[in-house]
């Protein structure tokens, strides 16, 4: 397993984020500032049910290894295109991220997405409750993920459960060289566009992509969509 790369500089992209995230800033009119520390702002944020547990874990996570390569808010801000006041929010466990910003954060600081929802050592076999399961989801709610894997370590091999509610859309910002996704429809239907190339999954159907390229996750019908996601991040450093 490849350990989080240290960089006491603006990092590049090595091994980002899983699943499909809208990787525009919030709806319409949204935006991020790069003000002083008590500007306004405006920009996506979790549901009121987001699990309190995990944004403690993110936000824990962000500080940890945001300071571990000496960077400032206002850095990262710039780097990852999330606003300095809403990185400060997550540290401080006062806004729940969704899933785009997890995504522009962990490409930021370069590491895997499983980096900053961590929170358990390695160990013997460990069982996860779907009742218990924690889920990101996107601005608009139409699309969450539960991490299969026990968020404890950074791995090159993640596994999600993603759904896409009717008529749903989410845009993917392109992850770093060399990751591919391994996608199947296990419920409904899903058109799935790579680089502008389109390619539409019935039920049963897995479409395998060199996910380092603008792609998006589309719902065509009227009902939910239940996808499984293989994410394999490069072995290789940048």
């Amino acid at each position: 397993m490849r350990s989080v790369r240290q960089n006491s500089d603006l990092p590049a992209a090595n091994g980002a984020s899983p699943i499909a995230v809208n990787a525009q800033p919030a709806g319409p009119g949204a935006h991020e500032l790069d003000g002083d520390e008590d500007e306004a702002w405006t920009y996506e944020v979790a549901p009121p049910d987001a699990p309190s547990e995990l944004t403690a874990v993110v936000g824990e996570n962000l500080r940890r290894l945001r300071t571990r390569r000496g960077l400032s808010l206002e850095r990262l801000s710039k780097a990852s295109g999330v606003s300095r006041a809403m990185l400060g929010q997550i540290e401080l466990g006062r806004s729940a991220p969704t899933i785009n910003i997890v995504w522009k954060i962990a490409r930021a600081l370069g590491v895997p997405f499983s980096a900053l929802i961590s929170n358990r050592s390695a160990g013997g076999p460990m069982l996860l409750r779907g009742d218990r399961a924690k889920r990101l989801t996107s601005h608009d709610g139409k699309f969450t993920s539960r991490a299969l894997f026990p968020f404890d370590t950074p791995r090159t091999v993640e596994f999600y459960e993603l759904h896409l509610a009717p008529l749903g859309i989410e845009n993917a910002d392109p992850h770093p060289p060399g990751t591919t996704e391994n996608i199947v429809v296990s419920q409904g239907t899903v058109e799935i566009s790579v680089d502008g190339q389109r390619f539409l999954l019935a039920t049963g159907d897995a479409l395998v992509f060199q996910a380092d390229v603008p792609h998006v996750y589309r719902n065509p019908a009227n009902v939910d969509s239940l996808m499984y996601l293989v994410m394999t991040y490069s072995l290789s450093a940048p």
